[in-house]
Order: C-alpha cells, then structure tokens, then sequence
C-alpha cells in the first residue's frame, strides 16, 4: 500500500470511527427528532435548516425582525431554485421542501420542536438570552442546540434550567453543503442527547465529530495558531498572497488570507472603535473588506477573480515599518513549516486535554471542515502522530 492509498484508507476508517463515544454503547437510546427549529434566519441558519428540509425533516425557522426573515427564506428558496435550475431537483422537490418549511416571528413557535439549533451572532450575552427564553418555551426533552464557533458551551447551558439537554452543534458555512460536524459536549449533557445528535448528524449527510469544551473547540481552536503564524509572515515582508500560494500548492482549496476575504475582513469590526491597530483594521477603513467589496487582501474584478493588491503592498510595508518589523527572505518550505507545526502542537494539546478522543477526529475536522488535502490522511497523520491509533 503506498502513502497516499494508506492516507486515504485512515482518513475514511476515522471517519466511521469519529462518531463512536467511549461509554456511549448500544444501550444508550435516542431521542426522537420529528421537528427541528432553528433560532435566525442568515446564513448560517438558513444553511442549517436547508441540511434538515433536505432530508425531509420539517423545521421551524425564527427571526425577531419580519424583514430578516423573509429575506432569508427567500435565500433558501433561491438555492433550491438554482439546483433546479441545474437539474439537481425537479421543480416539485423545490416546493416539497420548501413546504416543510414554517417561518416564524416568536420564539413560542418553537414549542413542539424535538430539537432546537440556535444560530444567532457570535455573542455570549445574546446566546444566553436566547437560551434563557428556550428554556421557557421549549418542551420537556426538547434538545438545545448551540451553533457557536468558539464560545463556552458550558455558560450557555446555564442559562436554562436543564443543562443536561444542551450541547454545541457547530456547522461550517455553507451549512447545507459543507460535511463536517462538529459536536461539542458540555459537562452536563446527557449521553442520551449526545447520541442523538451524533445521528442526526448521520441522518442528514453530516460527519460528525465529537469534541470537549474550549475555546475554538478542535478545528478553530488550531485554526487560530495558523492564523497567528499568516500574520507574523506579513511582519516579516512576506506578502498574502506569498502565503496563500503555499498553502494551496500543498492542497488546501485556499490560504488564510482567501479564506478571510472570502467570510468578510469586517466581521466582528466596528468603524467606530476602529483605531487602525492591525492590518485588517486599516483594510476595513478602506472599505476594503473582503470580495464582496471587491477589495480585501486581494483586488477582484466582476467575476471575483482575484489579483494581487498593489495598494495592500504598499499598506503592508508602511505597517511593517511603522510597528518595527524585520523584513527577510523565507522559503515556501520555511513558511510552510512555520503555518503548519503550531497546529500540530495544538493538536497534541488537543489530545493531551481530552478535547478530542483520538487522533483520527482531530484529521477528519480538518479534511471536512477546513480543507485539509485528504490524499494526506488529515493533519496528525501527516506529522506522523497516532499512526498506531485512529
């Protein structure tokens, strides 16, 4: 057997083998999911209740704002439509699914769900406000399902009254596409509604994977040690598109640099406290905030094909100068090693604290989730790490 068929062979047996729970046996029962509701209507929610109506499963869907709402359900019907269009679904698929659809205004409608999915802007306070309400109008047994990328799914389950019904049930955008799952077990929460969600994420055509609470979880929790290593580059001279291309010459689909043009540089940025600190701060105030401004890191033209940024060039030189940065040469080898060795140290980190049961789960996130090229086996494969275990 040679690497790559040896990769490909580990990544498709952890795989299987990431939905399995060490104390989750056959005698643990599910509870059952007839009717799903899922808390916002953007992007992340629509994309959620799209992966359920896909499968048949009705859902009930809620916005406090009429407009967002309707905005959103014409989204999700828009997607379905363009299937449509490319002879993916017949027109009677279309109004199948859409017709298990019930958009709401309040969250009481929500009542008769067996599982809810919160999917509202990454904020704490917000997320415990909307689950103190859940707790009131969800019924006895409902499971409360989190999206959150990062946040500390135990603080949100204190929130309510039975933290042993929730858990995280973080999906990666675009939901109704992307495979990965993953699922964040609280300290409290049940092994029945672990088990549950494990397969629901089966049900709907999702890998999932199971991970302890921290900061990030498994897949953004590595995810930030690159990042942190993409900026350090630029202080050394090194430009976007220098690191991107080393990245996608290794396999990954795009760079961190694509990657953030492609989410938006103005998520989670504010022009009124903006003081030009980082990088990105300075973009922003430029209106350079990513493809759908036709400017970030990158140019784009109409067609969002992307040019390296003279301008960015520029701006990255006067911010290296200013903050006292040491420009130099690095090689794509060096600069590879440099993006990829702190994610493996965090994945051992990972492993070390429990947050993720094996090796083999910490591969599949990044082959699913993030891009990681699968002839490679996934990240700890690759480093050589848990080979004799998945």
């Amino acid at each position: 057997m040679d690497d790559v068929e040896a990769a490909l062979a580990h990544i498709a047996a952890a795989e299987a083998k990431a939905r399995e729970v060490e104390g989750i046996g056959p005698e643990v029962s599910t509870r059952p999911v007839a009717r799903v509701g899922v808390v916002g209507a953007g992007t992340m929610g629509g994309g959620i209740a799209m992966t359920f109506l896909n499968v048949g499963i009705p859902v009930t869907i809620v916005e406090r704002d009429a407009a967002a709402l309707e905005r959103g359900v014409r989204v999700m019907r828009g997607n379905y439509e363009r299937s449509a269009a490319r002879g993916k679904l017949t027109g009677q698929e279309v109004e199948a699914r859409m017709g298990l659809l019930t958009p709401a205004l309040d969250l009481a409608a929500l009542a008769d769900c067996d599982l809810v999915i919160e999917a509202v802007f990454e904020n704490m306070d917000l997320k415990k406000q909307v689950f103190g309400e859940l707790d009131r109008v969800a019924k006895p047994g409902a499971i409360l399902a989190t999206n959150t990328s990062y946040l500390d799914v135990n603080a949100i389950a204190a929130a309510t009254g039975r933290p042993e019904d929730v858990l995280g049930m973080h999906y990666f955008s675009p939901a109704n596409v992307m495979k990965l799952l993953e699922i964040v077990r609280g300290a409290r929460t049940a092994p029945d509604v672990l088990k549950t969600a494990i397969e629901v994420g089966v049900q709907t055509g999702k890998v999932p994977v199971v991970a302890g609470v921290c900061h990030g979880f498994i897949g953004n929790r590595m995810l930030s040690r690159r990042q942190q290593a993409a900026q350090q580059l630029l202080m050394e001279g090194a430009m976007p598109w220098d690191v991107d291309r080393v990245l996608t010459d290794f396999g990954f689909p795009m760079g961190p640099f694509q990657m953030s043009d492609l989410a938006g540089l103005d998520i989670g940025w504010s022009r009124e406290t903006s003081r030009g600190e980082t990088i990105r701060d300075r973009l922003c105030e430029m209106d350079r905030r990513g493809q759908k401004t036709g400017a970030g890191f990158y140019d784009y033209d109409a067609e969002r094909r992307r040019t390296p940024s003279p301008v960015v060039e520029q701006l990255i030189r006067d911010y290296v100068r200013e903050k006292g940065g040491t420009v130099r040469e690095h090689t794509a080898d060096e600069m590879l090693d440099r993006l990829l060795m702190p994610m493996v140290e965090e994945g051992k980190a990972i492993l070390a604290e429990g947050i993720a049961q094996r090796p083999g789960d910490i591969d599949v996130v990044w082959v699913n989730g993030y891009g990681w090229p699968r002839a490679t086996g996934g990240i700890m494969w690759w480093a050589g790490i848990g080979r004799d275990r998945l």
